[in-house]
């Protein structure tokens, strides 16, 4: 497991950054040809990335935040959780997810949680069987 990001968001591991990108964006298809621009601007907002390798491979990646709110209070929340498609179903996410709950447990996090499109029924079923539930329903408007 790498940590991408230092706790200030600054990118402390420019190769695995790099190594990162083929595997996010088989989830984040969208994202722009300047993948490490604009993974920059999200590091400075905030976010947090680290890797599950294997080798010299990036196997899984990880973006996340910790977010205060009203309702849950401190939250590590996970933008994304990817494994690469190729080593589905070898442990990968689920060392992610243990390292996404240590880490929330280090920063003092009273929750752990994450939004997973309609679509990613496998992924559900993987989340349910990591122990995570379905506190609400998310609602959104796209404005641009």
């Amino acid at each position: 497991m790498v940590d991408v990001t230092g706790s200030d968001g600054s990118v402390v591991e420019p190769a695995w950054l790099a190594r990162a990108e083929p595997v996010h964006r088989q989830l984040r298809t969208g994202l722009p040809a300047d993948y490490t621009g604009r993974l920059r601007s999200i590091f400075a907002s905030g976010a947090r990335m680290s890797v599950a390798t294997e080798g010299v491979a990036v196997r899984g990646v990880a973006l996340w935040r910790v977010i205060e709110n009203t309702w849950e209070g401190r939250r590590l929340y996970v933008d994304d959780l990817v494994t690469d498609e190729a080593n589905c179903s070898r442990g990968v996410g689920r060392t992610l997810l243990q390292h996404l709950e240590r880490l929330a447990h280090e920063l003092q996090c009273d929750v752990l949680a994450l939004d997973s499109g309609t679509q990613r029924t496998d992924a559900h079923r993987f989340y349910f069987r990591e122990g995570l539930v379905i506190p609400a329903f998310s609602f959104r408007k796209t404005l641009k």
